[in-house]
């Protein structure tokens, strides 16, 4: 069985007992959080297609942490203008294991 959520705007394919790493929301390490807007349901085999979401499922899960992204580093430059500028950046995500879909 799994479901795919959209949570702050990015879609992902979740599964019970399953962590995955959302973009940084409000709430404790430890908190119970829950997303409404599911948009696909499949449950062996038999696909529920939301328009545009599911009605009366939700997925709830549990918020373990809140981490870092790895580093990008952004690299500006114009070449024969003695420009360059060196910028880094951490994007900032919680980490959420699923516990039920329903």
């Amino acid at each position: 069985m799994y479901a795919i959520v959209d949570i702050a705007g990015k879609q992902f394919k979740v599964a019970k007992d399953q962590y995955i790493y959302a973009p940084k929301m409000e709430g404790e390490a430890g908190s119970n959080v829950s997303f409404e807007k599911v948009l696909l349901l499949d449950n062996n085999g038999s696909v529920e297609v939301g328009a545009p979401t599911v009605k009366g499922v939700k997925v709830s899960g549990k918020i373990l942490e809140h981490v870092k992204g790895n580093k990008v580093i952004v690299f500006k430059k114009k070449r024969r203008k003695g420009y360059a500028v060196k910028n880094g950046h951490r994007q900032q995500f919680t980490k959420v294991q699923i516990e039920s879909i329903g």
